[in-house]
C-alpha cells in the first residue's frame, strides 16, 4: 500500500542480546498503517502496535533469567497477567467479529441501491459494509470499495477469518465489489441493481476468477465513530 501524503514509510525493531547472544529478534513494519483514514482505526491498529512491544519486552525479560524448566515462560507471564491481557483482546477480537456477521445476517433480503446506506432504502455493497462496521463495531469505513480496501489491513485468504473483507473485480477495475466473510468459504453481500442482501459462496467460478485479496479491519480496541 502507499502511504499518504508525504508520510515516511516507519520501521519499528525490537532486539534483545543476553551474553552477546540474540536471543529474540522481532522486526515490524508499521508502514501499512499509514494508510488507515480514519482516525479511529489508526489510533485503536497504534494502540496494539504498543501493546505488543510491551508484551514482547515482558517476554524478553523472562528470558533474560536462567530459566528451570519450560514452565518458567508461562508462569512468569501468568504472575504478571500478560496471558490474561492476551487471551482478553483475543476474546474481544473474536466477540465483535461474530456480533458483525450475525448484524449482517439480520439484513438478508434487503434490496440492493446504488449509493444506498441503510435498510430502509437499501444498500449498494460497500455501502452494506459500512453501515455493518459502524453499527457493529463503531468503525466508520471509507465509502467506496477500493477506499475500504486501501484503509484496511492486507491478509492472505488462507487466513480468512468471520468478519474480514473479501474483495472482487467485477467492474473490470480493482476492488469494485466488496462483502463480507461469513466463514466456511461463503460471504454476504448486497451484489447487484434488482438483486438483495445474501450469502454466496467464494469458490463458485464467478468469484473464485473475480476475487481481488482480503483485509482485516482491526477491530481490538476500536474507537466509536463520530455521531
Amino acid at each position: 500500500m502507499r502511504a499518504r501524503g508525504a508520510a515516511k514509510q516507519l520501521r519499528a525493531e525490537c532486539r534483545v542480546n543476553f551474553n552477546e547472544i540474540n536471543v529474540l529478534s522481532f522486526t515490524f513494519d508499521t508502514s501499512h498503517y499509514l494508510t488507515l483514514r480514519n482516525p479511529a482505526t489508526k489510533l485503536a491498529a497504534m494502540r496494539r502496535i504498543a501493546l505488543f512491544f510491551s508484551l514482547f519486552l515482558a517476554a524478553a525479560v523472562a528470558l533474560a533469567a536462567p530459566a528451570q524448566n519450560s514452565d518458567d515462560m508461562a508462569r512468569f507471564m501468568a504472575d504478571h497477567g500478560l496471558l490474561n491481557r492476551l487471551s482478553d483482546m483475543g476474546n474481544q477480537v473474536q466477540a465483535k467479529a461474530s456480533d458483525l456477521v450475525v448484524s449482517a445476517m439480520g439484513f438478508l433480503g434487503v434490496p440492493y441501491r446504488r449509493g444506498g446506506n441503510d435498510a430502509q432504502t437499501g444498500f449498494d455493497c460497500s455501502g452494506f459494509v459500512r453501515a455493518m462496521f459502524e453499527q457493529t463495531a463503531g468503525l466508520l469505513l471509507p465509502r467506496k470499495a477500493e477506499q475500504q480496501a486501501a484503509a484496511t489491513e492486507k491478509i492472505d485468504k488462507t487466513e480468512l477469518q468471520p468478519g474480514d473483507l473479501v474483495f472482487f473485480n467485477t467492474m473490470r477495475r480493482a476492488f469494485s465489489h466488496v462483502g463480507i466473510y461469513v466463514g466456511n468459504g461463503k460471504f454476504i453481500h448486497s451484489p447487484k441493481p434488482g438483486a438483495e442482501v445474501r450469502v454466496e459462496d467464494m469458490g463458485v467460478a464467478y468469484w473464485a476468477k473475480r476475487f481481488d485479496g482480503a483485509r482485516r479491519v482491526p477491530l481490538g480496541e476500536a474507537d466509536p465513530a463520530p455521531q
